[in-house]
């Protein structure tokens, strides 16, 4: 997996986002400096697929509030989501799912799929009529039954793109 850093990461916020200890990053990546990292630079994460190997990626829309599932590019399915609220948007960009964990429980439903943003994730819900508002801490909420599904449908590793 290649990590493209952006304006203001450090190293070590980005082996938090994924999860990977700072010094696998560093033995994977011998020729860079890990004092001095610039946005655009490629950074080989250890452990995750190559996100083009795998037929699956998932397309968030926070402002019509739905997730879709794409295979090989084209929909196979659509999912009602709730987004972050004022102050707690829901970050905007290209991630991976990193990990899942079934039965996270509380708030987080009956499945949780962390993203390589640290803190934020896709997730069921214990409260089913937040989804379709924005009323999250930046998560992704879906039914528990979609989640689940999903979840069951795409492999570690699968792109997440979060837009307007």
């Amino acid at each position: 997996m290649i990590h493209t850093v952006k304006p203001g990461e450090t190293l070590t916020q980005i082996s938090k986002d994924y999860r990977t200890q700072l010094s696998a990053i560093i033995n994977a990546n011998p020729v860079i400096n890990p004092n001095v990292i610039y946005p655009g630079q490629s950074i080989v994460i250890p452990g995750f697929p190559d996100p083009d190997t795998i037929p699956f990626r998932i397309d968030v829309s926070v402002e019509s509030r739905q997730l879709k599932l794409l295979k090989d590019g084209v929909l196979q399915k659509q999912y009602p989501i709730a987004v972050g609220r004022i102050l707690h948007g829901t970050p905007l960009g290209d991630y991976i799912i990193i990990n899942k964990a079934p039965n996270p429980g509380g708030p987080y439903g009956t499945m949780w799929m962390s993203l390589s943003k640290q803190h934020y994730g896709i997730h069921g819900t214990n409260d089913p009529s937040s989804i379709g508002k924005a009323v999250s801490r930046g998560c992704i909420r879906m039914y528990n039954r979609d989640v689940e599904e999903l979840a069951s449908i795409v492999p570690i590793g699968t792109s997440v793109s979060i837009h307007p």
